[in-house]
């Protein structure tokens, strides 16, 4: 049997590269490889992940090809959404058939680097196939990550609004919220927003007695209530399960009640919802229920359906003054 070279065995590779390197054809077609595309390749016993799905993709589209849409914002680091199907962006009218790949075409490139489409670009793109509260969760962790510019993407939205995608990222820029930290925690600020709750502040640092500094996930200043989501890296990180104490600890120092929302709690947002009004009824809040009507359901809907539809979002609560 041929000794295939290590650098053949980890990644995708093209075929004229591996002919180059000395790897017969004969060995190419045999059970040692699997052919991915048209003449890109990868060994039998390696285990793709997305990165090499992407590689593998691009060696089998034109040079111009960019990824665009939720593949560049994994792309980016987000850990988010399907990775069943591949997102590229071409210029022009070229008509590609790949297996696990679509390939989108535009007639002007947006602004984007060697690998992929800015993520202005991506992120519109996004919002033509995304569920609205997806959309709006996604959009706030590339402004927090600074991977998205805000400007660009107005920009996009006044002056290129032909593209795919731009009037459902018009319909949610508002939504948009850089000072959540991460994706839970825009989804968790999204579904109290939408429901139609007090607006809080959201990451807000405050110090206890001690001197210790403190951030709340969303704060209810008027009815001194924190809400916290916890996620499973809370129970699993040491490091993070003793800060938890601590800082729960300061809360209960300074007088301040907190909710904690789980991550098996958010599988159900009405139940979430509640969770957080009954909290805030007990600490003195005496304001309209949640309202789980027609602007809470279309978070559960696409986002280009809503915008089809011509929902119109309502203000979200502004939360009242301070006695």
């Amino acid at each position: 049997m041929f000794a295939v070279p290590a650098d053949f065995r980890t990644r995708p590779f093209a075929r004229a590269e591996a002919l180059q390197a000395g790897v017969p054809a004969r060995v190419l077609e045999g059970a040692q490889f699997r052919r991915l595309y048209e003449a890109v390749y990868c060994h039998r016993d390696h285990e793709l992940t997305l990165a090499d799905r992407v590689t593998a993709a691009r060696l089998a589209l034109p040079g111009s090809a960019r990824t665009t849409g939720i593949t560049r914002i994994q792309e980016l680091g987000l850990v988010t959404g399907p990775t069943d199907v591949l997102h590229f962006v071409v210029v022009g009218d070229l008509h590609l058939a790949m297996p696990g790949v679509f390939l989108h075409r535009t007639v002007s490139m947006p602004r984007a680097d060697e690998d992929g489409v800015s993520g202005a670009a991506a992120f519109v793109a996004y919002c033509a196939e995304a569920r609205t509260l997806d959309a709006i969760t996604v959009g706030s962790l590339l402004l927090h990550l600074e991977l998205m510019d805000l400007h660009e993407l107005e920009t996009m939205l006044v002056e290129q609004p032909w593209r795919r995608g731009c009037r459902e990222a018009a319909w949610v820029v508002e939504h948009l919220e850089p000072r959540c930290r991460s994706l839970p925690e825009a989804e968790l600020l999204t579904l109290v927003r939408f429901s139609g709750l007090p607006e809080p502040e959201v990451n807000v640092a405050m110090r206890d007695p001690d001197g210790m500094t403190i951030i709340p996930d969303l704060w209810f200043g008027c009815w001194r209530q924190a809400v916290e989501y916890e996620g499973a890296h809370h129970q699993e990180d040491r490091g993070q399960y003793v800060a938890d104490i601590d800082r729960y600890l300061a809360f209960r120092r300074m007088g301040i009640a907190y909710v904690q929302v789980t991550k098996e709690r958010m599988r159900h947002p009405r139940l979430v919802v509640q969770q957080v009004h009954r909290a805030l009824t007990e600490a003195g809040y005496d304001g309209p229920e949640p309202e789980l009507g027609e602007l809470w359901a279309a978070l559960f809907r696409s986002l280009h359906d809503v915008v089809r539809r011509g929902a119109r979002v309502s203000a979200v609560r502004q939360p009242p003054s301070a006695a």
